[in-house]
């Protein structure tokens, strides 16, 4: 199993970050969004899988580096018609190996209707991730029609739990809590679609941020952001315009989410702002200021356009982490005037399910203080490590750091 997941991990790897950015920033992904008629529909699955190779040419043709492929579906609960989720394993399995044959991943939203429980979700959950290998889930634990989710936030929390028990904890990369979502997001696990074929492109952008910062000073920082990003975003923008055009597939624009990668490090551009570690003071208002300019761009945005602080996938993050400068409910405070939440944020694995269920509840609280705050909880619990326990991965896109405590 270890074996297989390590040479998935490294297909998906290779195929991000085999090509060098000629722009100073990468398309993490092209993202395609369909509404499956039901579990036995992979046609729509392979329309979308051809849309995304064509796109992905045509990206390339023109000078961008493309890390991944992805297909969202409309929320699996949705489309299971008489189907039992027990019984919709067998046709994942069918979607994963044609995702798989085409380097596709693919998320199928949230899994469980908002504010429902089901018994054994747990059990399901480590049955999907063993069963196939390019599917991302979610549970919806707030919104702003129906407020906390406390039977979703219970629900997630069993998962988180259940998943941790395989391949040390790192099945949870495939799974998140998703607080005040949208759909249409092109990031995954929290991806899910609604409404007739469209795409979305999320980019990994921390490099222009820092190239911002090396440019410019507290007093130009945000102006010279600005521009950058939008002097780059706006081709991007066009591309995405052409490949809508008689396409039959609607263009949704880009989150402009600065996600991080292994030599695009959002850390370092806040530090190169505040000229100090991330975690001290100042972090909180580089945090703003980068939120604000992403919201402000002129360009069409979709999903959650704001900052992304994941701490195993952004070596500085992962590193400040280590050297205990910030803690979770220091990233839950930076989420106040950013997002996208807690991501990939590694805690003991014995850690309490009542405190699981109240990081989950404070994210989903913080989530409907505004009126378009999405956010996320993507919880790795480590198997027989407690807090500052060092710990390292399989999937080679994730950094390794310590175990964070959690009060």
């Amino acid at each position: 199993m270890k074996k297989i997941m390590l040479l998935i991990a490294c297909f998906f790897f290779l195929q991000s970050y085999g090509q060098t950015p000629a722009y100073g920033f990468r398309v993490r992904t092209i993202t395609a969004g369909i509404t499956p008629t039901g579990l036995s529909d992979t046609a729509s699955l392979v329309r979308a899988i051809q849309f995304l190779a064509d796109a992905k040419k045509e990206f390339i043709r023109q000078g961008y580096a493309v890390q991944t492929l992805r297909v969202s579906t409309a929320n699996l609960c949705g489309w299971l018609g008489s189907h039992s989720l027990d019984e919709a394993l067998e046709y994942l399995e069918g979607w994963d190996r044609i995702a798989r044959r085409n380097g596709v991943i693919i998320s199928i939203g949230q899994v469980l209707a908002p504010d429902k429980e089901q018994a054994g979700i747990g059990d399901w959950a480590i049955r999907l991730v063993r069963r196939t290998k390019t599917i991302s889930f979610s549970l919806p634990i707030s919104s702003h029609e129906l407020g906390i989710h406390m039977h979703s936030i219970k629900a997630a929390a069993e998962i988180i739990r259940s998943l941790s028990t395989v391949d040390n904890g790192e099945a949870n990369f495939r799974f998140t809590a998703g607080a005040n979502c949208p759909a249409n997001i092109p990031f995954f696990p929290v991806a899910f679609h609604e409404g007739g074929p469209s795409f979305a492109i999320g980019l990994e952008s921390a490099n222009l941020v820092t190239e911002a910062f090396a440019h410019s000073d507290v007093s130009t920082a945000r102006a010279v952001m600005k521009e950058l990003f939008e002097k780059n975003l706006r081709p991007v923008q066009a591309l995405g315009e052409k490949l809508a055009a008689g396409s039959g597939w609607k263009y949704d624009g880009i989150d402009v989410s600065t996600a991080p990668g292994l030599d695009a490090s959002i850390g370092k551009a806040v530090e190169t702002y505040t000229h100090r570690a991330f975690g001290d003071p100042g972090t909180l208002g580089a945090c703003a200021l980068i939120t604000d300019v992403l919201k402000g761009l002129d360009i069409k945005k979709c999903g959650y356009s704001g900052l992304m602080l994941p701490v195993i996938e952004d070596p500085v993050l992962a590193k400040r982490a280590e050297e205990g400068r910030y803690t979770v409910e220091e990233l839950l405070l930076f989420s106040s005037v950013s997002g996208t939440g807690l991501d990939v944020v590694p805690i003991p694995g014995d850690t309490p399910d009542s405190v699981i269920q109240g990081l989950l509840t404070d994210v989903a609280a913080l989530s409907l203080k505004y009126t378009a705050k999405a956010l996320s909880a993507r919880l790795f619990l480590i198997p027989g490590k407690k807090a500052g326990d060092r710990v390292s991965f399989v999937n080679p896109a994730l950094t390794g750091t310590v175990v964070m405590p959690v009060r």
